[in-house]
């Protein structure tokens, strides 16, 4: 008779099928947390930069207030309110918006590029995360801040005629997150092509101001030439003051979005001009991630 092999325990040591598996989620797991603690480090040294540089702070914020009540102030006795649906201040209010977002957000540029020329940069990558990851930290770091500055301009809503209603701050509230991701993701994808940050400032000079003219910020873009119109719909701070203006027009009556931006005649729905405004920053920013990860 043939003798009965006693059956052969599983393997439970490294190298079998569960044991493997267990222990490449553990280390995604891992990977993971550490990924998003270097995107909370960077995050907490923009704030930390915030908290400690109030007089720039307050000087970015200086500028809008005096554009609001010294330019508007001066050209609401000019340009009536039947011309624009609102008084002057009120419909100049978005634009200041923007613009209070607009500044911090473009400086996370200038920073990646002082901090390449400083060698900062290089200790940051060799910390054991993705480069994507970094790039994504200083985004998220830069979209917060310019946020939060922006939610201060929000404090002066009432001296411009608009009540302080809660679904209309936090409805201002969501359109700045969406301009400061969009103009953040843009600054670090500009700024990622240039060495030097003299050459970054000579650029945004070249570049910012037609945009801020072409924005709608001002005066609506109906009363600009029809080539400029065009212009106007490939911008993305079009979109931003766009969104911020209808975002006022929801909740409060009598408030007309009027001379924002036009597709073929018509006005596109504020879903989708905030889906280009969120589209325009993740591809930014995803051209930057891929650029970013090229070894120099």
């Amino acid at each position: 008779m043939t003798a009965l092999t006693p059956p052969v325990p599983a393997r439970t040591g490294p190298g079998t099928g569960t044991a493997a598996t267990d222990a490449a989620a553990d280390g995604r797991a891992s990977r993971l947390r550490r990924e998003l603690r270097a995107v909370h480090a960077l995050v907490h040294r923009d704030l930390l930069r915030l908290a400690r540089q109030r007089t720039s702070t307050a000087l970015m914020l200086l500028q809008p207030v005096l554009y609001l009540f010294i330019l508007g102030g001066g050209l609401a006795a000019l340009i009536p309110a039947g011309a624009l649906g609102v008084g002057y201040r009120t419909y100049l209010f978005p634009g200041m918006l923007m613009m209070t977002v607009q500044a911090p957000a473009i400086m996370v540029g200038v920073r990646l590029i002082t901090d390449r020329q400083s060698g900062y940069l290089r200790e940051l990558l060799m910390a054991p995360v993705g480069r994507a990851t970094l790039l994504l930290g200083s985004c998220a770091g830069g979209t917060l801040v310019a946020t939060v500055q922006g939610a201060v301009l929000l404090g002066l809503a009432g001296a411009v005629g608009l009540p302080y209603d809660p679904v209309l701050l936090a409805l201002l509230l969501g359109g700045m997150v969406l301009v400061s991701f969009a103009i953040t993701a843009l600054s670090l994808a500009l700024a990622l092509g240039l060495r030097a940050p003299e050459a970054f400032h000579t650029l945004l000079g070249l570049v910012m101001m037609p945009l801020l003219f072409l924005s709608g910020g001002f005066f609506p873009l109906a009363s600009l030439p029809g080539w400029t119109q065009a212009l106007a719909a490939v911008n993305p701070l079009a979109y931003g003051v766009d969104v911020l203006r209808r975002s006022i027009a929801l909740r409060v009556p009598g408030h007309e979005a009027a001379g924002g931006v036009e597709w073929s005649g018509g006005r596109p729905p504020l879903p989708l001009e905030a889906g280009v405004l969120l589209a325009c920053g993740v591809l930014a920013l995803l051209w930057a991630a891929r650029r970013f990860s090229r070894p120099e």
